[in-house]
């Protein structure tokens, strides 16, 4: 009987062994924070060098040539107009699988980078319609093949949120109805920390990853009750830490300022965390320390690492001088975008013929039926056009801009 006995008490301890949840890695092995900066798993200072993969996993219209079609579920509706809702998934799909490749990233690590940001929309997590899919998104699958690259490049990767549920920022950027609503919606707000929750849970034993920005630019400067949406900012992020925390306490968390990234007077309360940065964003203005000594200040008042998340779209002259204000202060930083028509990024890539009919619809009155039947040019056409905008995005037959990049201290081979 003693055999059977130890026998039973042998298999009851394997059997609640195996229950246990997977241990996360040490803590060592991820980036951290050390007062103002990043430092390596390898105890060195990490400054952030990079670009952002815009347009990619958060479709933008500008990027296409489209002004007013420009936020993901209008795109995807002057798309489905043209072509239909069949054609229109098969697009995105090939689209998703293009856009940036294993070559892309390499690309990137080639210049001498050292961190992607990735803009993704919220639906990549749930069962809504998002880019020709329905019930079974594809986020995991699409950043799990990222990292993939990430490793083999030797990259870091920021996952950003640049769609949160309800809205965030109240304009096209963030695929809303013209209103931050996430910042009066508890379902939205709940849903946004349960998402993170996902994520976090998912790739907490990922260290190629550096951290996660929770939102993208919230709170635009347009609306009369901004200063009472501010006040609401930094305890949602505090509530979204607080869950992340409950799965993951190995990554950092990054948070923005309001208005455009810009504004960080609503942060009152900077230890609340060990394990969190804050990183702004910069469009025009003087290539000049003084343009944004208030985020300076901002940094040393609270002692943690700033990161410039997004910059650029301006001349080369205008992107060296700015890096290198940004590198005299500490502030790391990915350019915008990496990919997009014509130029003005890393890499362009050319509108094949017959694009400028897809323009002209896309821009065109299109509030009734009667105005969508008006505007559409020849489907079977425009089906051609779109597949070869494929092929144009594709990364070997992309132009290199070898003075943007060589603006930027990096290196164009």
């Amino acid at each position: 009987m003693k055999i059977y006995y130890y026998l039973f008490i042998l298999v009851f301890l394997v059997s609640c062994q195996s229950e246990q949840p997977k241990s996360q890695l040490s803590e060592d092995s991820f980036i951290r924070v050390k007062e103002q900066n990043l430092i390596t798993p390898d105890g060195k200072p990490f400054f952030i060098k990079g670009t952002n993969l815009g347009n990619w996993l958060n479709p933008e219209g500008y990027m296409f040539g489209f002004n007013t079609t420009n936020s993901p579920e209008r795109i995807n509706r002057m798309f489905s107009e043209l072509v239909g809702p069949d054609l229109t998934r098969e697009f995105w799909t090939q689209f998703k699988d293009n856009y940036i490749t294993f070559d892309d990233v390499q690309f990137i690590a080639s210049t001498g980078a050292n961190t992607i940001r990735l803009p993704f929309h919220y639906k990549l997590f749930t069962d809504e319609d998002y880019m020709g899919l329905t019930g079974q998104q594809d986020g995991f699958a699409r950043i799990d093949t990222l990292i993939s690259w990430c490793k083999k490049a030797n990259l870091y990767l920021i996952l950003d949120m640049h769609d949160a549920p309800g809205g965030q920022t109240g304009d096209n950027i963030d695929d809303s109805f013209g209103y931050p609503w996430l910042f009066e919606s508890e379902p939205s707000q709940k849903l946004f920390c349960d998402i993170w929750v996902k994520i976090a849970d998912y790739y907490k034993n990922e260290p190629i990853i550096l951290g996660y920005e929770l939102m993208n630019e919230p709170i635009a400067p347009y609306f009369p009750n901004m200063e009472e949406l501010n006040s609401k900012l930094e305890p949602l992020y505090k509530r979204a830490v607080e869950a992340i925390r409950t799965v993951d306490t190995n990554h950092i968390i990054l948070l923005g300022g309001s208005q455009w990234n810009g504004n960080f007077k609503p942060f009152t309360d900077s230890k609340f965390d060990n394990k969190i940065m804050y990183t702004c964003h910069r469009y025009g203005s003087d290539p000049t320390k003084e343009a944004i000594q208030s985020i300076i200040n901002f940094r040393d008042s609270v002692n943690l690492p700033m990161y410039m998340g997004e910059i650029g779209h301006n001349t080369n002259e205008w992107m060296s001088s700015f890096c290198k204000v940004m590198e005299d202060n500490n502030i790391g930083w990915t350019f915008w975008p990496y990919k997009k028509i014509n130029n003005s990024s890393f890499v362009g890539f050319t509108a094949p013929d017959g694009w400028d009919k897809i323009i002209a619809f896309a821009e065109a009155p299109r509030g009734s039926f009667k105005e969508v039947r008006e505007a559409r040019p020849d489907q079977k056409e425009s089906w051609k056009t779109m597949q070869a905008l494929i092929e144009s995005v594709k990364f070997k037959n992309n132009t290199i801009q070898k003075d943007y990049i060589e603006a930027l201290g990096l290196k164009a081979n």
